[in-house]
């Protein structure tokens, strides 16, 4: 009888529980949240070793590794939530290197009293996200702050991945090579936006979160050699382009009517005093390639489900400023600058 008590495992309460500081101190209960929350959701072979390390064997060839905090507010949003953008997010910084993403870690901080079936809800879907885009959760942390030093859960997360042997980003930008984004701009800032307390509005907007490197890989299927390659996130399409520009020593010239972007996100853009340019995306990719093989990778990005939408939106062009200069939907021409400040804070 006594040996049967020693042997039971409490099971945590999942529909009403919350976390408690003792979550997070390494013992029984640390013990317990991992055993069957963690690990049910993410079970593989690698994280059923039960280490504080994950062992692993690649294929020679160039690996890329990347890291991403997600901080978002609010936890859900219409078309994900936190955990599955955590995936995603990393996924896809993984895939603008033209890599294939193998293995994720994650890292979770979580605030003392944050309901543990909301951290369910967060983990499966992280877990489902993980899955279906074919990349193992292989090792991972948790560690618990005080109620009011945190905002429910934060989540960090590291990715591996590998470079095919035939895919190369030339890094090299010169005149007329063309712009690609790969579709509507901005949904995923304004859908975000319309669950912000004092900001909703009416709008059947959803993340565009998504992971991009099966778009990637059809592309470099089709042209090997791109010159570069970047999902627009934070700063949006217009901080991407001005990066490179600085980057590259080079210039930019948009046609603002070729870029993608739904009526609902102008609007919504509109009433908040925002730019479509600048509002972060967590499933668009843009990328620069030579003039000649511009229509046969945008052909290629038309054929995957991703980038039915995507469209030459400008061309490289020589500038000693390195200015982003876009022709308005007026005919006109402004600049595209940096943006100042954080116009949309807490958005992944």
């Amino acid at each position: 009888m006594t040996t049967e008590i020693f042997k039971a495992k409490p099971k945590i309460n999942l529909k009403h529980g919350v976390v408690e500081m003792n979550h997070g101190a390494g013992g029984r209960a640390t013990h317990q949240l991992v055993e069957q929350l963690f690990m049910p959701a993410f079970d593989n072979p690698w994280l059923a070793q039960a280490q504080d390390q994950a062992s692993f064997q690649v294929e020679p060839s160039r690996l890329v590794m990347t890291t991403d905090s997600h901080v978002i507010s609010p936890l859900f949003f219409p078309g994900g939530d936190i955990g599955s953008l955590a995936v995603y997010g990393t996924i896809n910084d993984i895939a603008m290197a033209g890599a294939k993403p193998l293995y994720l870690s994650a890292s979770f901080i979580l605030e003392e009293g944050f309901a543990l079936r909301e951290l369910q809800k967060i983990v499966l879907s992280m877990a489902k996200a993980a899955r279906e885009a074919h990349v193992a959760v292989i090792t991972g942390d948790t560690k618990v702050v005080e109620k009011g030093k945190g905002d429910g859960v934060f989540i960090t997360t590291t990715g591996i991945g590998a470079v095919p042997q035939h895919v190369n980003i030339t890094h090299k930008l010169s005149p007329e090579d063309k712009i690609i984004l790969s579709g509507f701009i901005g949904d995923h800032g304004i859908a975000v936006m319309s669950q912000r307390q004092n900001l909703q509005f009416n709008t059947d907007l959803i993340s565009d979160s998504a992971p991009l490197h099966e778009l990637t890989k059809t592309m470099f299927e089709a042209v090997p050699h791109l010159n570069c390659l970047r999902d627009p996130t934070r700063g949006g399409l217009a901080g991407t382009l001005n990066e490179w520009a600085n980057h590259y020593d080079v210039g930019f010239f948009i046609d603002e009517n070729a870029i993608p972007v739904r009526d609902a996100v102008r609007g919504a853009c509109e009433l908040l005093g925002l730019d479509p340019l600048y509002v972060a995306n967590e499933g668009k990719l843009v990328t620069v390639c030579s003039a000649s093989d511009a229509e046969k990778v945008l052909i290629a990005m038309k054929a995957h489900p991703l980038g039915k939408q995507a469209a030459v939106i400008g061309e490289v062009i020589a500038d000693s400023n390195c200015f982003v200069q876009m022709k308005t939907i007026f005919g006109g021409t402004r600049i595209v600058d940096w943006l100042t400040g954080d116009q949309l804070p807490r958005i992944c």
